[in-house]
């Protein structure tokens, strides 16, 4: 476990996403699906000790206990990181009571962002139960996961509370600029995940630019995202791939090369 990191620290990006709360949402983060167990826990504390202050779970990973233990063997103040968990809609339990247990095994009091992980049949009456859990302390900023614009506008028309965050499977292949603009337009954040898969890492034209900069493709699609103002949160179990994911704050990508990532929609 990396609790002290014998290289210098990566060079993580410090943006941030402002939220309604008045919350920021760090634009890098720490992803966490498919880790389970001890590895998950030791990736987490990894991950913190190397400057990550962003963690992303979920319900269904089936891992909240183990990011939790991770979280707390940083040593780290619990509001120097901003977490997220998600709850499945076709979860069996009552939205606040699975709420109330995904605090428990993450040793907090309180999420920095809970969302709805995919849409499903009862959407609006859901958003209802998340609005509840917001007013009433439980999480500080409520927002959805897989969502269209149009399913994002009925639950803002039917309560008058928009999702402060759409997290959605995003990489260059997936680039659409309307939609980006879409959220801009709502105010929506949009994270994205999944950036290093889909044959992206693979890319020559992703191959070429991280050449020019000296850098890795994983570090060329994260810096990418983050210029784009999409959060990413990419995820590994080694130290060295966690470091360097994030190591991009020095990585600046030219609008030629931000247009040439761009174009690979139109090819995918």
């Amino acid at each position: 476990m990396a609790q002290n990191p014998t290289e210098t620290l990566p060079a993580i990006p410090r943006t941030a996403a402002p939220l309604p709360s008045g919350a920021a949402m760090p634009l890098v983060g720490f992803g966490t699906w498919q880790l389970s167990g001890a590895e998950a826990t030791t990736a987490t504390a990894t991950a913190l000790a190397l400057g990550y202050r962003h963690l992303d779970t979920a319900t269904i990973y089936r891992n909240e206990r183990e990011v939790g233990a991770g979280l707390l063997a940083s040593g780290l103040p619990r509001e120097k990181v901003f977490v997220t968990t998600k709850l499945p809609p076709d979860h069996d339990a009552p939205p606040r009571a699975t709420l109330e247990q995904s605090l428990q095994k993450l040793g907090t009091d309180v999420v920095d962002l809970w969302l709805i992980h995919w849409p499903g049949q009862a959407d609006l009456e859901l958003w209802r139960e998340f609005v509840r859990a917001q007013q009433d302390g439980l999480v500080r900023d409520i927002g959805v996961s897989n969502f269209t614009l149009a399913q994002i506008d009925e639950l803002a028309d039917a309560t008058g509370v928009q999702p402060a965050v759409n997290q959605i499977k995003w990489s260059p292949y997936l680039y659409d600029a309307a939609l980006l603009d879409g959220h801009r337009e709502r105010g929506i954040v949009v994270e994205g995940y999944s950036g290093l898969k889909g044959g992206t890492l693979q890319a020559p034209v992703v191959a070429q630019i991280a050449k020019r900069h000296g850098a890795t493709p994983a570090q060329v699609l994260v810096s990418w995202q983050v210029q784009h103002g999409v959060v990413a949160i990419p995820k590994s179990t080694r130290e060295q791939r966690i470091r360097e994911n994030a190591d991009v704050d020095g990585l600046v990508l030219i609008e030629a090369e931000m247009a040439a990532l761009d174009g690979l929609a139109r090819r995918a």
